[in-house]
């Protein structure tokens, strides 16, 4: 999950954390266009899943959090 520059949380799945949050905060083809003009973005929280299905299913269930959920789980697992 990223917190952007607007303080919008972005949740996304990846296989290289590094390599995408470059993208999301430099490269203008590869970053999503919701982080592009909320830019930088830092990484506030993830987690490791077994395969893409799993990381995908809890990529949907964190995405219909409300916001306050989601910064419960980054203020108790804060990755920063």
């Amino acid at each position: 999950m990223l917190r952007c520059a607007d303080d919008s949380l972005y949740t996304g799945i990846t296989t290289d954390v590094d390599r995408r949050l470059d993208e999301h905060n430099t490269d203008n083809k590869k970053g999503a266009r919701y982080t592009r003009v909320r830019r930088p973005v830092e990484l506030v929280y993830q987690e490791v899943c077994q395969n893409r299905a799993q990381a995908c299913s809890r990529e949907y269930q964190l995405k219909k959090l409300p916001r306050v959920e989601k910064l419960k789980l980054v203020s108790i697992n804060a990755y920063s």
